[in-house]
């Protein structure tokens, strides 16, 4: 079977089996959003059982979301250059057998670096999904379609602890922790089947190229930070830790020269130069950076609730909840408040800090004898201030963002929040676990880790001050974008420019 299907002469405007194709689509979204968070209740279970370091956990999440943040704009490109159906099925059997791989690691190295794989597998197939959209429904069922995008995001970020606790608790054929991989090949292989009978395949006449050096040296430039962030800790802050960390500055400011000339030569470069002098996406940045790096939370409770207090992984996992309440109880006021834009940021990452607070301060007084009761205000009151952040970040860059760059500016914004996370895990994880290994308390460790989430929410608000002023006005160039969607469409081509082939006809 071929990864996409043969050109037809006359196929229909929109896809006739479009919202079945969708859904075939979104299970595979949901995959990767829940390999995003399933794995943090398994650390405890990965640490005893293949004896990986804290350092080795770190990378074994980091490692998947920092694949996923390097590849997406490249793959949106790639997408639109050689068809957006073959790039999300190649994506789709890569992270079908990368999950296996996983599954099957019989070491901390072989789980990291599969893990690694798994990012970048998702990285291909992530971005094709919201491109496909546009093109295979009509504009009175898109924005239906979009809403029920983000939904999955809403429902993948709970769905993954409690897949995993489930999985845990389950303990299925004896296999431990294996499962809550294993999981995800009869699922990859049926949504392979179905997308090869469903799905319709289209390109871009005029997609840009891919700035593959441009792309080397922005990962280098953030695997300079990160690198020695994780690693420095176990290895003792050599001199070399501090001299990478140093460089990255150096290597961001090659990065925008070389951009700067892949431009005057007329060429599609990976981030636009001008997207940073506008206001708007240069805000967005530094607050996804800051404000998504306090996700780092989620490191610090679930190992510390089953290491420190002997939760059980389902237990955890449902400790965790009232914070997916929290964020659903800003959602049906989302499309009001957010028109507010700069505001909600300041105050969501404030309430988020305020909230975590409440959290760590449960940890501190209760120590061991903590009940998942006592940390609930705590973990909704997070949610809630998270999601009205997160909610109006990207929605603001778009709305006070040009037309003509609104859609670069999401991808580089969406960008961002993956490396915000993948900062995050190590930043918090060097807290967390230096004051494990120095012998101090889980209890000393947790809120030690807690206290750097909450500095790091307290500086996102003053940052998205820089985010422009005044009320949020939505044409149909802003509206809002779901996270991680990297459209990297070629601005210059003309509206409806796509060529579009037909799945094969059933019989």
């Amino acid at each position: 079977m071929s990864l996409a299907s043969p050109p037809t002469t006359a196929a229909p405007e929109f896809n006739p089996r479009r919202w079945a194709a969708f859904i075939v689509t979104l299970s595979a979204v949901f995959m990767d959003l829940v390999d995003t968070t399933v794995i943090n209740v398994a650390l405890p279970s990965l640490r005893r059982e293949l004896h990986a370091s804290s350092t080795q956990l770190e990378w074994s999440i980091a490692g998947y979301v920092l694949a996923f943040a390097s590849g997406m704009i490249t793959a949106a490109r790639l997408g639109d250059r050689f068809g957006r159906l073959r790039i999300f099925q190649l994506g789709l059997a890569a992270f079908t057998v990368t999950s296996a791989l996983t599954g099957l690691a019989v070491n901390p190295e072989m789980l990291v670096a599969a893990r690694i794989a798994q990012g970048a597998s998702a990285a291909l197939m992530v971005p094709q999904v919201l491109a496909m959209l546009r093109v295979e429904f009509p504009p009175a069922e898109q924005s239906k379609a979009a809403a029920i995008f983000g939904l999955n995001f809403s429902i993948g970020g709970v769905g993954g602890p409690l897949i995993g606790g489930l999985l845990l608790n389950a303990d299925l054929f004896d296999l431990g922790w294996r499962p809550i991989f294993f999981v995800n090949v009869p699922i990859g292989i049926a949504a392979l089947i179905a997308t090869h009978y469903l799905c319709r395949d289209s390109r871009a006449e005029h997609a840009a190229t891919t700035d593959i050096p441009g792309l080397a040296i922005a990962t280098a430039a953030v695997l300079a930070l990160l690198y020695p962030l994780v690693e420095g800790r176990t290895l003792g802050w050599p001199w070399w830790s501090f001299a990478l960390m140093a460089a990255c500055p150096a290597l961001l400011w090659v990065f925008a020269w070389y951009e700067r000339g892949v431009t005057r030569r007329g060429q599609a470069p990976l981030i636009d130069p001008q997207l940073l002098r506008e206001r708007a996406p240069l805000g967005g940045l530094l607050v996804a950076v800051l404000f998504f790096a306090g996700t780092g939370y989620t490191l610090v409770i679930t190992v510390h609730l089953q290491t420190g207090l002997g939760f059980s992984p389902l237990h955890t996992a449902l400790s965790m909840v009232p914070f997916a309440v929290g964020v659903g109880l800003f959602t049906p006021f989302a499309p009001k408040i957010r028109q507010f834009g700069r505001p909600v940021a300041v105050v969501g990452s404030l309430i988020s800090a305020g909230g975590m607070g409440l959290v760590l301060a449960a940890f501190k007084r209760y120590e061991t004898g903590l009940h998942s009761w006592q940390i609930l205000p705590g973990l909704l009151v997070a949610g809630l201030g998270v999601s009205m952040t997160s909610g109006v970040l990207v929605t603001t860059v778009l709305a006070k963002t040009p037309g003509r760059h609104a859609g670069a500016a999401a991808a580089l914004v969406n960008t961002a929040i993956q490396i915000g996370v993948a900062t995050g895990i190590a930043v918090v994880g060097t807290v967390f676990f230096g004051r494990l290994d120095d012998q101090g308390t889980s209890v000393d460790a947790a809120v030690a880790g807690l206290v750097t989430v909450v500095i790091l929410w307290v500086l996102a608000a003053p940052a998205a001050l820089i985010l422009p002023p005044g009320r949020l006005v939505f044409g149909p160039a802003s509206a809002p974008a779901p996270p991680k969607q990297a459209d990297a469409q070629d601005e210059s081509a003309p509206a409806g420019s796509e060529r579009v082939t037909s799945p094969p006809a059933s019989d």
